[in-house]
C-alpha cells in the first residue's frame, strides 16, 4: 500500500507538471549574442556523470560563450524532479529523454521543436539509417538519439559450464530459456540463480509480442495486448519465482542500484545490450551476448531503439545554444571516445568509427552487426502515459513476485491503470 500511495503521488505530480507546461512559449530561437548558461540534466550513476563532465568540459573549451550547469539523478528520481521542474516552468534547457516519455512531453507542449534548428545549429545528417526520424512526433522533432541498442541476452558462460548446460544457441525457445534458468539454479544449489525474474520488465513482453506479430502499443496509441496475454506472461514468471529458480525479488531490490549480473548472483539476464559494458566492468566474469529466445523461428522481434535522446525545453531562452550542445554531443568524435557504449553505441557514424571497440564494446558492436538483417522496424513513439505505465508495470510485477497479489489481481490492476492513464 505504501508503494501504491507513493506511485499515485508521483503520477499526480507528473500529470500536473505536464499540464502546466502546455502554456509555454516557443523558446528563444533568435541568434545568440553574448555568454549564455544552459542547464543540462540526465539520469545515470556517478560513472556516467564523470564521463559527462569530460564531454561538457570539451564542449565549453570549444564554445567559451556557453556555460553548462549539469545535474543528474537515478532514473526514478530524475523523472520525479523533471515533473516538478516542468510544473514550475523551470525545466532544464537540455535534458535526457526516454523514448517512453517522448510523446507524452511533446503532446503536452513541453518540448521545443528542434526542426527549427536542423541544418543550422543542429546537424543530423550523420545519424545511422535506423535512427533517422527517431524523436519525431507528428510533424515535429522533439528528441535526438545519442545512442542506440537492442534487446539481448547477457550471460556468464562459466556458470553454464559449471552447471553442465550448453550455452544458448539461435533457435532456443522461451520454454528452453525457462528450463535453463531452473536447471542452473538447481545445479549450483542456489549459489547462482539461473536469472532474474523477467516479468519485471515489460520490454520482455514487448519482445514476445513482436515475435508474434504484435506490438506493445498500437499505432493509434492503444494497448496492444489483452488480459489473457498478460496473464500468461505473469504466470510464466511467477512459476519460476515460486519454484525459487530466479533471484528472489527482495534480493534484487536490496542490491539496487547494482545489478545481480554485476555481483555474480545470476547466470544471465535479458536486457538492452549496452548494459554489457557496465556489467562487464563490475565483474571478473567474461560475459557473452547471446540470442534472445523466440517461439517463432525467424522472428526475433528486435529493433534498433534510441538508448536515450536529448530534448530541449519549450521554455528555453537559448534554443540555438541548446541545439549546438546536442549537435556536439552526438557528432563530435572525441565525445564518442569518452562515452563508448555507456549510452548505447553512438548514434552517428563518426562517433561509432571513433569508439575503440575492445572488450565488451567490441562484443556489443559485433552482436548488433550480426543482427543487422534481422532487425525490424522500430515501434512508433509510445503514447502519452507510457512512461507512467512502465513504472506501474514494474511496481505490480514486484508485488506479484512478493506474493502480495495474485496473477489475476496483477492483470486487473494493470488494465485499470491502462484505462485511467491512456484515456485521461
Amino acid at each position: 500500500m505504501r508503494l501504491l500511495k507513493r506511485f499515485i503521488a508521483v503520477t499526480a505530480i507528473a500529470s500536473l507538471a505536464l499540464t502546466g507546461a502546455a502554456c509555454g512559449d516557443d523558446g528563444g530561437d533568435a541568434a545568440e549574442s553574448g555568454p549564455v548558461t544552459l542547464r543540462y540534466s540526465w539520469w545515470g550513476n556517478a560513472d556516467r556523470a564523470a564521463l559527462m563532465q569530460k564531454a561538457i568540459d570539451l564542449f565549453q573549451t570549444q564554445n567559451p560563450n556557453i556555460k553548462i550547469t549539469p545535474s543528474f539523478q537515478e532514473y526514478e528520481a530524475y523523472w520525479q524532479k523533471m515533473a516538478t521542474e516542468t510544473a514550475g516552468n523551470n525545466a532544464p534547457d537540455v535534458f535526457q529523454m526516454d523514448f517512453s516519455y517522448l510523446r507524452e512531453y511533446s503532446d503536452r507542449n513541453a518540448l521545443y521543436d528542434l526542426k527549427q534548428q536542423e541544418g543550422k545549429a543542429l546537424k543530423l545528417d550523420d545519424l545511422l539509417d535506423g535512427l533517422k526520424g527517431a524523436g519525431q512526433v507528428k510533424d515535429g522533432l522533439y528528441g535526438v538519439p545519442v545512442g542506440a541498442n537492442t534487446w539481448g541476452y547477457m550471460y556468464n558462460p562459466a556458470v553454464y559450464a559449471q552447471a553442465g548446460i550448453p550455452e544458448p544457441k539461435p533457435g532456443w525457445t522461451w520454454n528452453d530459456y525457462r528450463a535453463t534458468v531452473a536447471k542452473i539454479t538447481q545445479a549450483t544449489k542456489g549459489k547462482v540463480y539461473g536469472g532474474g525474474n523477467y516479468v519485471g520488465s515489460y520490454y520482455n513482453l514487448e519482445l514476445q509480442l513482436r515475435q508474434e506479430g504484435g506490438l506493445l502499443y498500437t499505432e493509434d496509441g492503444k494497448i496492444g495486448f489483452d488480459k489473457a496475454r498478460l496473464a500468461r506472461f505473469f504466470n510464466e514468471g511467477k512459476a519460476l519465482a515460486d519454484a525459487k529458480a530466479t533471484l528472489p525479488i527482495e534480493k534484487g531490490v536490496q542490491i539496487k542500484p547494482q545489478h545481480a549480473l554485476e555481483l555474480d548472483l545470476i547466470a544471465g539476464e535479458l536486457g538492452w545490450d549496452n548494459f554489457m559494458a557496465r556489467y562487464a566492468a563490475s565483474t571478473k566474469a567474461q560475459l557473452k551476448l547471446g540470442p534472445v529466445p523466440s517461439d517463432n523461428p525467424g522472428a526475433q522481434g528486435q529493433y534498433l531503439k534510441p538508448a536515450m535522446l536529448l530534448s530541449v525545453s519549450k521554455k528555453t531562452k537559448h534554443a540555438e545554444a541548446a541545439a549546438k550542445l546536442i549537435s556536439f554531443m552526438i557528432n563530435d568524435p572525441e565525445v564518442g571516445k569518452i562515452f563508448g557504449a555507456n549510452r548505447g553505441l553512438p548514434a552517428t557514424n563518426a562517433q561509432r568509427a571513433a569508439v575503440q571497440l575492445e572488450g565488451p564494446l567490441a562484443t556489443v558492436a559485433a552482436y548488433e552487426e550480426g543482427l543487422k538483417e534481422q532487425l525490424t522496424k522500430a515501434p512508433p513513439a509510445p503514447p502519452k502515459g507510457a512512461g507512467t505505465l512502465e513504472q506501474t508495470f514494474i511496481r505490480i510485477a514486484e508485488e506479484l513476485q512478493y506474493g502480495r497479489i495474485s496473477v489475476d489481481e496483477a492483470v486487473n490492476q494493470f488494465f485499470t491503470e491502462v484505462e485511467d492513464t491512456l484515456e485521461s
